[in-house]
C-alpha cells in the first residue's frame, strides 16, 4: 500500500493537465512544418499534405503562402481555394497581407499560412503573422503553419553565436510548446547546398551570396542538430504529458522556480531567453525580476526596459516589478518569498575600479548571501559588451541639467561670499568650512549627485584658496590644515553624496506610497458605492487623476454584443476606428489598441472586463500628451482593471442572489397560492356539485323546502367563489400597478351600513356595534373599493373570532384625517401576526380550514392607493384593532339630510 501511494501523481498536476486539455478542445489544432533553413522544403511538404485532405473532402484554404518563384511549389497550389489578400498601404506603398477578416468569415476547417515569423506592414491588426495565427486558432480554425529554427525566441542568441548573423523575426517558444503536431522537414546540408547552387532556393545572384554568409555547410550543421535537439525536447515534454495524464508513473516534474534579474541592459534579453531555455528544460515556472533604485533612467534605457520585460512576458515568466535601494537585497527578498531555487543574472562588465567605486561587486554579494540558491553567471557575447564599453574610471552618467550645475556653482559662490564677510569680522576659516559644508548638506536635498559632487569639489578648492593660510594660493603650511582640508573634502563628498541617496530613497518611497495610496483610494471609493453607475464613475475619476488619461467604458448589451455607445461616466470619446479595436478586445478577451501587440497605431489601450461569468465590458484608457506607459504603470493599470472588475463581478452576485430570492419567494407564493387556491375552489365547487346532483333527483326537486336549501347553498357557493376571484384580481391590477380609482364623493356612513349588510350572513353570530360620529364630512373615495377593504376586515373580524364575540365599528375625524375602526375583543394578535399580518398568504395560527390569505393584503393595497395606511394592533382591554386612516381634502358642505 506504501508503495502505491509513493508512486501516485500529484492531484493537482492531473486537474492541471485536465484543464489544458479542454482549453486547447476548444481551439483550433496547430501543425508546423519545421525545419533547419529556407529551402529544405517546409512549404512543399505543407502544400504535399494540404492536397491530399483536399482530395479526402477536407474543407481547406490558402490564407497566405508564399512560393518564392519555385514551380514546383507553385504547381501544388492548383485546385486549393486561396483567400485574397488584404493590401495595405505604407509609405505610399502597396504591401500584401493575409487577411484575417475574410478567413474568419469563410470559417474553414483548415487554412494554411506560410512564413509565421514574418512582421506584418504597419496598420495591420498585430505586429506579427504567428498572432494572427493565434486568433485564428481562437476562432476554432486548425492551422498549418511553417518556421525554421534560427526563429525560435530562445534560440536566438545561439544563431547569432553560430551564424554572426542577427534575426530580427521571432516567435516565442510558447508557439512551438503549444503547437499540437510538428513534422521536422529534414535535409542533409549537402544536399540544401545543392538545391541552392541549382537555384531551386534564391535567384543565382542572392544563392551565391547566402552560401558566402549564412548558408554554409558549418552553419547548416549547427542548425540541423538544433532543429533536430528542439524537436527531440518537444517529443519527450509531450510523453511526460501523456504519461501524466493517463497516471503512468514515471520522472514528474521538478520543483525548481528560476530568478532572472532583468535591468535596462541589453544583455537582459540574453538572461531571459537562456532562463527560459532552462525552465523548458526542467519543466518549471520562471519570474523576471526588476528591481528599481534610486538611479534614474535615461528614455533610451526605460525603452530597452520595457522591451526586456515585454520579451520575458511574451516567453511566458511572470514578471515581477519591486522597489528597493540595496539591489541584492531586494532579489533576495523575492527569492525567499517565492520559493526560487536558481537565480540568473548577468556577468558584471564593469572593472575592478568601478566596482571598488560602486561598492562592491553586486554577483559576488549575491552568491554570498544567497544561502540554498543556486546561482548562474551568464555573459553575453562580443556585440552586447560592445554596447556597454568598459573604463577603467567610472564615468558618471549625466542626469541633470545644466541649470542644476549653474545653481549648485552660484550657491556655493554665494556661500564663499558670506565666508568672506565672516573673515573680516575675525571668524576663523575653520568655522567658514561649516558654513560651506552646510550649504553642500542643502544642496544634496534638492539637486542631483552631479551638481552636488561640483559644489563639494569647488567648495573645497575656494576654501584652500581663500581661507586657508597662506592665503589666495593652493599651498598648505601646516599639516593639520592639511588633514582639515583632505577631511573637509571627503566629508563633503560624503555627506552630498549621502544627502542625494537619502533623498532618492525618499522619492522611491513617495512613488511606492503613491501608487499604494491609489489603489487605497480606488478600493476605498468603489467600496462606499452603492450602484453599478457609482462604481463605473469612481473608476472613471480614479484612473482618469492616476494616469492623466481620459477613459471610456462600454458595457455589453442584453444581446450579447457591445455597446455602441461609451458608458455616461466615461470621458474619452470613441470613433469607429477606436471603438473596433475596442470590440475586437471584447470578442478576444484579450487587451488592445496603444502599448500593446495587437492594433498598437489606435490612440488608446482596450482592456477587457472580465468576470468568472464571461466578459460584461470593455475599458479604454487613452493617455493625454505623448505619454507611455512604463512597466509598472502598466501592472498598475492590469490592478486597478481587476480591482473594478471584481467590485462588478461582488454586484452581479449581489443582483444574482437578489434573483434567486425573489425566485424562491414566488415558488413559495406560487405554491401557497396553489394550496390556497385548490382548497377554496374545491369546497364551493363540492357545494355546487352536490346540490345539482341532489336537484336532478326527483324526490328532492319535488320538495319545495328542499330545493329552497339547494337554491340557498349554491347561492353560497357562488359568492365565495366570487369573492375568491375577486380577490385575485384586486392583487393582480394592485401588484401590476393597473388599479385606477373611481373617486367620488362619499357618505363614509352610507359605506359602513352597505358593508354591514353585504356581510351581515357572515356576521350572524356575532354581536355587532357601530360608532359613527356626528358630522362626519364627505370624503372622496373609490367607494366600491373601500366596501372591499371594510368587507374584507369583517371577514377576518368573524372567521378569527369565537362565536357570540363583540364586533365594533367606528368612523371619526381628527384633523385632516378620517379615521375607520374594525375592533373586536376576541383572542387578539401574536407578536408575529401583527408584524405579517398584512403580507400575501399569510394566515394566522389556530383558524380554521378555509381563506387564501390574500383578503388583508388586498386592504392595505386598497387603502395605500387612496393615500392613506392600515395598522393592525391590540386593543389594551384584549381582542384585535384594525386602524385605516384616509386624509381628507376640500369637500362640499354636508348635506342636511345626513346631518344626524
Amino acid at each position: 500500500m506504501g508503495e502505491t501511494k509513493d508512486h501516485r501523481p500529484d492531484p493537482d498536476a492531473l486537474l492541471s493537465a485536465i484543464q489544458k486539455e479542454e482549453r486547447k478542445a476548444q481551439q483550433g489544432k496547430l501543425k508546423i512544418f519545421f525545419g533547419m533553413a529556407a529551402g529544405v522544403g517546409k512549404t512543399y511538404a505543407m502544400l504535399e499534405s494540404a492536397s491530399g485532405l483536399l482530395v479526402d473532402g477536407v474543407d481547406i484554404v490558402v490564407g497566405y503562402v508564399e512560393t518564392h518563384g519555385r514551380a514546383e511549389t507553385e504547381a501544388l497550389l492548383k485546385g486549393l481555394e486561396i483567400i485574397p489578400r488584404k493590401q495595405i498601404e505604407y509609405r505610399g506603398t502597396l504591401i500584401e497581407e493575409m487577411d484575417i477578416d475574410a478567413i474568419l468569415a469563410r470559417k474553414p476547417t483548415i487554412v494554411l499560412v506560410d512564413e509565421l515569423a514574418h512582421t506584418n506592414a504597419p496598420g495591420s491588426r498585430h505586429p506579427k503573422r504567428y498572432q494572427d495565427v493565434r486568433e485564428l486558432l481562437d476562432a476554432g480554425i486548425n492551422v498549418y503553419t511553417t518556421v525554421n529554427v534560427q526563429h525560435v525566441e530562445s534560440r536566438t542568441d545561439a544563431v547569432r553565436q553560430i551564424t554572426g548573423v542577427e534575426i530580427r523575426e521571432t516567435v516565442p517558444d510558447s508557439i512551438i510548446e503549444n503547437a499540437d503536431e510538428i513534422e521536422l522537414i529534414d535535409l542533409a546540408p549537402e544536399e540544401l547546398l545543392k538545391r541552392l547552387a541549382e537555384g531551386k532556393v534564391y535567384t543565382p545572384d542572392r544563392a551565391q551570396l547566402a552560401i558566402q554568409k549564412f548558408f554554409r555547410k558549418g552553419n547548416l550543421t549547427a542548425l540541423r542538430e538544433m532543429s533536430l535537439r528542439l524537436t527531440a525536447e518537444r517529443v519527450d515534454h509531450q510523453l511526460q504529458d501523456y504519461m501524466e495524464a493517463k497516471q503512468i508513473a514515471g520522472p514528474w516534474k521538478s520543483g525548481e522556480r528560476l530568478m532572472v534579474a532583468v535591468s535596462s541592459s541589453p544583455l537582459s534579453e540574453r538572461l531571459v531567453r537562456w532562463t527560459r531555455r532552462m525552465a523548458y528544460n526542467l519543466e518549471a515556472p520562471w519570474l523576471a525580476v526588476h528591481v528599481e533604485t534610486e538611479k534614474p533612467l535615461t528614455a533610451t534605457q526605460k525603452a530597452q526596459l520595457n522591451r526586456n520585460l515585454s520579451l520575458a512576458r511574451e516567453l511566458g515568466g511572470e514578471v515581477i516589478i519591486i522597489s528597493g535601494s540595496d539591489l541584492v537585497a531586494t532579489m533576495l527578498h523575492v527569492a525567499h518569498t517565492r520559493n526560487v531555487t536558481q537565480v540568473v543574472v548577468g556577468k558584471p562588465a564593469r572593472g575592478a575600479v568601478q566596482e571598488l567605486f560602486s561598492g562592491g561587486s553586486a554577483v559576488n554579494r549575491l552568491v554570498r548571501h544567497s544561502g540554498e540558491i543556486d546561482v548562474y553567471v551568464v555573459t553575453g557575447d562580443e556585440s552586447e559588451s560592445s554596447e556597454r564599453p568598459l573604463n577603467p574610471v567610472p564615468v558618471p552618467q549625466i542626469t541633470s541639467s545644466a541649470k542644476q550645475y549653474l545653481m549648485a556653482a552660484g550657491i556655493v559662490v554665494i556661500a564663499t561670499m558670506l565666508g568672506l564677510l565672516l573673515l573680516e569680522i575675525g571668524i576663523s576659516y575653520q568655522a567658514i568650512a561649516l558654513i560651506l559644508l552646510f550649504a553642500i548638506l542643502v544642496l544634496g536635498l534638492f539637486l542631483g549627485r552631479g551638481p552636488v559632487l561640483l559644489a563639494a569639489t569647488l567648495s573645497a578648492v575656494m576654501w584652500n584658496f581663500l581661507f586657508i593660510p597662506p592665503r589666495f594660493t593652493y599651498q598648505i603650511s601646516q599639516l593639520e590644515d592639511v588633514l582639515l582640508f583632505v577631511m573637509y573634502f571627503l566629508i563633503a563628498i560624503v555627506t552630498g553624496n549621502l544627502t542625494y541617496r537619502v533623498r532618492s530613497q525618499e522619492r522611491a518611497v513617495r512613488l511606492r506610497e503613491s501608487r499604494t495610496d491609489a489603489l487605497y483610494r480606488l478600493a476605498h471609493e468603489i467600496a462606499s458605492t452603492v450602484t453599478m453607475e457609482d462604481v463605473f464613475r469612481v473608476a472613471v475619476e480614479q484612473i482618469g487623476q492616476v494616469f492623466d488619461a481620459d477613459v471610456a467604458i462600454l458595457l455589453t448589451q442584453a444581446s450579447g454584443q457591445l455597446a455602441s455607445e461609451v458608458h455616461p461616466a466615461s470621458t474619452y470619446l470613441l470613433d469607429e476606428k477606436e471603438r473596433s479595436v475596442a470590440t475586437w478586445a471584447f470578442d478576444n478577451r484579450k487587451p488592445a489598441g496603444r502599448f500593446t501587440d495587437t492594433l498598437p497605431l489606435a490612440k488608446g489601450r482596450y482592456i477587457p472586463l472580465i468576470t468568472s461569468g464571461g466578459v460584461f465590458g470593455v475599458m479604454g484608457v487613452a493617455l493625454r500628451g505623448k505619454g507611455i506607459l512604463q512597466p509598472d504603470q502598466e501592472t498598475l493599470l492590469e490592478t486597478f482593471v481587476n480591482q473594478v472588475s471584481l467590485v462588478v463581478e461582488r454586484e452581479l452576485l449581489d443582483e444574482a442572489a437578489k434573483r434567486a430570492n425573489v425566485l424562491e419567494e414566488s415558488e413559495r407564493l406560487y405554491a401557497t397560492l396553489l394550496n390556497s387556491i385548490s382548497h377554496e375552489l374545491r369546497t364551493p365547487l363540492a357545494v355546487i356539485t352536490g346540490a345539482t346532483t341532489s336537484m336532478i333527483d326527483p324526490n328532492v326537486s319535488n320538495d319545495p323546502e328542499k330545493r329552497q336549501v339547494l337554491i340557498h347553498n349554491l347561492q353560497d357557493a357562488a359568492v365565495r367563489l366570487n369573492r375568491l376571484v375577486e380577490n385575485l384580481l384586486d392583487m393582480t391590477r394592485l401588484e401590476s400597478g393597473r388599479m385606477r380609482l373611481n373617486l367620488e364623493w362619499c357618505d363614509i356612513t352610507d359605506l359602513i351600513n352597505v358593508s354591514l349588510s353585504r356581510a351581515q350572513k357572515n356576521l350572524a353570530e356575532h354581536r355587532v356595534d357601530v360608532k359613527i360620529a356626528s358630522g362626519l364630512p364627505l370624503i372622496r373615495i373609490d367607494f366600491v373599493l373601500m366596501e372591499q377593504v371594510l368587507l374584507n376586515l369583517l371577514y377576518n373580524a368573524a372567521a378569527y373570532t369565537p362565536k357570540g364575540s363583540k364586533i365594533e365599528v367606528s368612523a371619526h375625524v381628527e384633523g385632516k384625517t378620517m379615521i375607520l375602526l374594525v375592533e373586536d375583543n376576541g383572542p387578539g394578535l401574536s407578536s408575529m401576526d401583527v408584524e405579517r399580518v398584512f403580507d400575501k398568504f399569510y394566515r394566522g395560527a389556530g383558524v380554521a380550514a378555509g381563506g387564501t390569505g390574500l383578503g388583508l393584503s388586498i386592504a392595505r393595497g386598497l387603502v395605500e392607493a387612496h393615500g392613506g395606511t392600515i395598522r393592525a394592533g391590540n386593543k389594551p382591554e384584549g381582542g384585535a384593532m384594525f386602524t385605516i386612516r384616509l386624509p381628507i381634502t376640500d369637500a362640499p358642505p354636508v348635506p342636511k339630510e345626513a346631518e344626524l
